[in-house]
């Protein structure tokens, strides 16, 4: 299923996506009987299908899964018990993704195959790039990439995420070179598990380089503004290290300062005076383009939660394209955006049919979901009361304009998953969808890889309130929104407070609301505190208290915009401009945490 081509070869890279998108759906039934045929014997499907590995029959049989179904067979292959549990093939690894389940990151099966086929998705990125912007091959990438905390399970399995797994990996390290992935940043930049001293190391070669970059980026759009803010942070002592060509002394680790040496190489006054120079003014409105005069692009993820970010790159960038290629995830790599300088709000991506196999759960027009929250096969899906409601579709099935929740399965041991992701059907490539990404089901709040969903939310802020209580205070209402304005993003949450038996508010304690804000973050999970704290991508989460009668205003806002009376319930998370302002016109106290939440990396349940 993996057509071997040379990257560096447009022609046969483009021909290779016609030829998959207009076979999508051979393809998709040759990918579902190949995952059947090697996987028929494992313990989970054995206990479904009985021997029967036709599509009709897996349908019918196997159930479509949330992680919590699957999680105890995977933790089983955490602990020490055989693959095959799952996967004919041995399961190599364990990828941590972002989402979470009771508040630690999922873990999800992967295979040396598995690899390979990441390499070839990323291969196919170079044709598509170089069919919409001329002479890659002419310079380089100033790409910011990092590396993440891993364990060692106690079957002596890595578990890591699924970038740091391919960074770490041989098909990274002694990967061919093409035009697309000269990067200015060496290997023992990207590798050096001090993200700190990674980030000052990346910017600093991508400084020393700057006439030969030509494409800027991270990963995410959170993750490269982050870079922005550092650089600003740092500019004086980069400046200083290019003027001196030396390396700072916290710089320890030796295989970054020694890989950084060798780009230094010498003293440059004169660069490091025009860097200076350029970052001299008032204000840094375009400043990638001024440091970086021959990029072509930005490439980040803007789709999703990274959308919120997009008024700030295009302040940054000086009018330079904001580029998204790809759709992944922990589960499997998806798609490619076939139109990579469209604009932010049009990205559309075709998934690839030979990925895995993909089903689809419509959704209803408000993006809530047909399908309740439960396991449930796919063919004539019923409710608890055994009310039929809907079926799964195949990829060649879905219809234009039309939402879905998005169901893989895989070649590691993952059958009719719900990735958790809501698309909708933009288009065709061929014969192939393209999808738009809504937004994660269930998730109010994010600002870097963090996902806080409605009921997370509830938790923490019902832990904080207790607090409140025993002085007379209740908590009326409560709203929240992902305030990006600042480097780095945070928590903002609006709190109506009222005193037993009146509608006055009395001077609040600030060191009592403080510690309601620190509550509120010890009771999110794991991946925000790792934000807040090991990562620093997240700032301190801050309490706003209004006014009585605020949530009343705030509904009769959105009655106003077309909400139902009769239906209204007050949104848990704020995205209107409009409605933002409804609530800082009225906000009597801001109050934010001060000190960062514990984490520790997590652990494998045995």
């Amino acid at each position: 299923m993996l057509p071997v081509f040379d990257p560096n070869d447009n022609e046969a890279g483009l021909k290779l996506l016609e030829d998959l998108t207009n076979n999508a759906c051979q393809i998709q039934q040759r990918v579902l009987e190949e995952i059947l045929a090697t996987n028929l014997h494992t313990e989970y499907l054995k206990s479904f299908l009985n021997g029967d590995s036709g599509k009709e029959n897996f349908k019918n049989k196997v159930p479509i899964v949330n992680y919590e179904d699957i999680k105890p067979c995977i933790e089983r292959i955490a602990n020490g018990e055989p693959s095959s549990i799952i996967s004919a093939q041995p399961i190599t690894e364990l990828l941590t993704s972002s989402g979470t389940s009771g508040g630690q990151p999922k873990i999800m099966p992967s295979t040396a195959e598995e690899l390979e086929r990441k390499t070839f998705f990323y291969n196919l990125l170079v044709p598509v790039m170089n069919k919409y912007v001329d002479g890659l091959d002419q310079g380089k990438a100033m790409y910011l990439l990092f590396i993440k905390p891993e364990i060692s399970t106690p079957s002596g399995l890595m578990a890591r995420p699924v970038l740091t797994s391919y960074y770490k990996s041989n098909n990274f390290r002694n990967r061919a070179f093409n035009r697309y992935n000269v990067y200015t940043s060496p290997d023992e930049t990207i590798l050096c598990s001090d993200s700190k001293q990674s980030m000052y190391c990346q910017l600093l070669c991508g400084l020393v380089q700057r006439d030969e970059v030509l494409r800027v980026g991270a990963i995410f759009a959170s993750a490269f503004l982050r870079a922005i803010k550092f650089l600003e942070e740092y500019l004086k002592e980069l400046c200083s290290n290019i003027r001196t060509g030396s390396v700072s002394d916290w710089i320890t680790d030796p295989n970054c300062r020694n890989a950084v040496l060798s780009i230094l190489s010498k003293p440059n006054s004169e660069l490091a005076d025009l860097i200076e120079d350029e970052c001299s003014g008032k204000s840094w409105e375009g400043i990638i383009k001024k440091l970086w005069p021959r990029t072509k692009y930005i490439e980040v993820i803007v789709t999703g939660s990274m959308a919120q970010y997009i008024p700030t790159l295009e302040f940054y960038s000086g009018g330079l394209p904001l580029v998204s290629t790809m759709y992944g995830s922990s589960e499997c790599y998806l798609g490619i955006n076939f139109k990579p300088l469209s604009n932010p709000s049009d990205v559309s991506y075709t998934l690839l049919p030979n990925m895995a196999y993909f089903e689809f759960l419509p959704v209803d027009n408000n993006h809530k979901e047909v399908v309740p929250d439960v396991q449930c096969n796919g063919v004539g899906v019923t409710d608890r009361n055994g009310k039929e409601m809907v079926e799964a579709v195949d990829l060649v099935e879905v219809k234009l304009g039309h939402y879905y929740e998005l169901i893989v399965t895989t070649f590691t041991g993952l059958y009719r998953y719900r990735v958790g992701d809501i698309l909708m059907v933009t288009g065709f490539y061929n014969n192939a969808p393209q999808f738009r990404f809504v937004h994660r089901r269930n998730v109010v709040l994010s600002i870097d890889t963090d996902k806080t969903n409605e009921e997370d939310l509830l938790k923490a802020v019902t832990r904080a309130k207790v607090l409140l209580e025993p002085l007379g205070f209740l908590l009326t209402e409560y709203t929240s929104f992902a305030d990006t304005a600042s480097i780095p993003g945070h928590y903002v949450l609006f709190w109506e407070l009222k005193m037993r038996g009146t509608n006055d508010l009395p001077e609040l304690d600030p060191v009592i609301m403080e510690q309601c804000c620190s509550i509120v973050e010890e009771s999110l999970d794991s991946v925000y505190r790792r934000c807040r704290k090991k990562d620093k991508s997240i700032g301190p989460l801050e309490v706003r208290v209004v006014t009585h009668g605020t949530f009343d205003a705030l509904m009769d806002f959105c009655v106003s915009q077309g909400s139902s009376v009769n239906q209204y319930k007050t949104p848990r998370c704020i995205k209107s401009e409009e409605a933002l302002k409804i609530l800082d016109s009225r906000v009597v106290g801001r109050f934010s945490s001060n000190k960062t939440p514990f984490w520790e990396p997590f652990k494998i349940e045995t």
